[in-house]
Formats: structure tokens, sequence, C-alpha cells
């Protein structure tokens, strides 16, 4: 899939995220709830990511140079890797912080029925931005489960939006229920319990986003399917007998780098070898588009040779 794809979702979470923050800081500051305003500030920090994105999509898009000949596609991996960090520290640690803080010294909600009904305006806004992501990423996901698509996915956008958006529910339901428990037992301790869970939730999606995103920046190769097809589309059986070595990477989501260095059948005239390194590589590209990137070294077959 395209950026297109990824960038439909990224605006419906932007949108849905925008209005929803204003929505919370408001009932945050009627009520008084810690876990409304660790909600908000959550909201904010969806929004900024998600222009993050936007802004990671925007610079890939440059040509290469001189600088970096194989283009800027990284910086999609770049700006999600910034993207978990913001979740991290602007919605995980404020939210721990707040949490504790309203444990130790509990305060009592105004208004708390204000609270409940934009909790349930801002979890249909957010329902929302998921299904959008969710319809977005299934012609990537294929068979996979959403855990194997969020972990094996080269796209990074996608996976950002479909932890933030499930994320963003989760915690929704959090600040509900201790909203609702701190009404029903006139004790808000639970409001501070609520926002603890929430900082809780945000670290783990953080940390999850962390270490995909990074394994990403720094490069992963070919998808288990791709690689196979990849290798069998470079031999013909005629003049080119074998592989010996295969090596992909991952220039950005919709560009992979493939070098091999393949066995010729001996004997062979340059004018053949070259028309049998052509003939591969429109094979690869045939099977597997998004290998733009071939480099091909004809070699003979010797035992022991990588």
């Amino acid at each position: 899939m395209s950026a297109s794809g990824g960038k439909k979702a990224i605006l419906a979470a932007m949108s849905a995220n925008g209005g929803i923050a204003v929505a919370k800081f408001v009932g945050a500051a009627i009520t008084g709830s810690a876990s409304m305003l660790a909600e908000a500030v959550h909201s904010v920090a969806d929004t900024a990511n998600q222009g993050l994105l936007l802004f990671g999509q925007k610079r890939a898009d440059q040509d290469p140079d001189e600088l970096h000949q194989f283009g800027y596609g990284r910086n999609r991996y770049f700006y999600s890797f910034v993207v978990a960090l913001v979740i991290f520290a602007l919605g995980s640690l404020y939210a721990i912080y707040e949490g504790i803080h309203k444990v130790q010294h509990p305060e009592e909600l105004k208004s708390p029925i204000v609270a409940i009904v934009i909790l349930g305006i801002a979890i249909a806004l957010e329902t929302f931005s998921f299904i959008t992501a969710i319809r977005e990423s299934r012609p990537l996901k294929g068979n996979a489960s959403w855990w194997q698509f969020i972990r094996k996915s080269r796209n990074p956008e996608l996976p950002v939006v479909l932890l933030e958006d499930s994320g963003a529910l989760i915690g929704l339901v959090l600040a509900f229920a201790a909203v609702s428990l701190t009404v029903v037992t006139d004790d808000p301790i639970w409001d501070g319990i609520g926002t603890l869970c929430i900082g809780i939730l945000l670290g783990v999606i953080a940390i999850i986003l962390i270490v995909e995103m990074h394994s990403l920046l720094i490069g992963e190769g070919a998808t288990p399917g791709d690689y196979r097809s990849i290798r069998d589309q470079l031999i013909d059986d005629t003049r080119i007998d074998s592989v010996i070595h295969l090596r992909t990477q991952y220039l950005g989501p919709e560009e992979l780098l493939v070098a091999a260095k393949i066995a010729i059948t001996p004997g062979l005239e340059i004018a053949d070898i070259a028309a049998a390194i052509d003939a591969a590589e429109a094979r690869v590209r045939a099977a597997v588009p998004i290998a733009k990137v071939i480099y091909l070294e004809p070699d003979l077959y010797r035992v022991g040779h990588v």
C-alpha cells in the first residue's frame, strides 16, 4: 500500500484526537478529574504524533541526492520512532506522575456527569478513527493476525495509529471506570488509580513501538515470503544455476534493496550473462514490485564459496 492509505488513517486520527483533546480539557477543568486530564494530555500527544507522521511522509518524498543516494524513505521510520518517544515521555510519564500525585492527595470530583458525557463522546470519535485505521490496514495485513501485522509490517504509520487508537480506547474506558467508581464509592482515590493505569498502558504501547521502530530504523530485510520469491525468481535453470548469497534491506516502506551473488552457467558469453541478469531483475520486480533497487553479481559456483 502506498503512503496515501496510511495518510487517510493518520488524518482521521488527527481530526478525532484534536476534537477529543479540546473536549477533555474542558471536562478536566470543570470536574477536576486527574484521569480526564491525563487523557487530555494523551490526546494532545496523539494529535502532535499524527502531525509528526505526516511530516515524516513529506520528508520521505524528497528525491535522492549526492549525500543520500538511496533517497529519504527511512524518514518515515525515524519520525515514527520519535512518535513512540513522545507517547512515552509526554503521555505515559505524565500520567504516572499525575496518578501518583492524585493517589497521595485525592481531590473530590466536581460535576462528574460532565466527565462521563465527554468520555462517551470521545469513545465514539476514537472508535471512528480506530475503524478507519483497521480498514486501511486490512490490505497489508492479509491472513496475519493483528499482532503479527504490528510486529512484521514494514509500513510504520499504520501500526502506530492502530496502537495509538487501541490504547486511546482502552484509556478512555479506564478513565470512564475511574470516574464512575469515584462517584459510586464517593472515594476520589479511584481517579488517581485510573490515571496510573492509563500511564502504565501508554508506557507498554510506547515500549512496543520503540522496539519495532528501532528495528525498522536500523534496517530490516524482506519478509520471509518476499525473500523466497526473490530467491526463486533469480534462478532460471538455464543461465543462472543458483543463488550463492542474497541480502535484502528496506530503504523505505515501499522500496526494497536486493543484492545477490548468482552462479552463472559456465561457458556463457558476456552478452548472454548480461541478458540473464536483465531477465532476472525483470522477474524479481514482477514478483516483488517493491524490489526497486537490484544489484546482481555474476560468479561461478564453487564449494565453500560465499
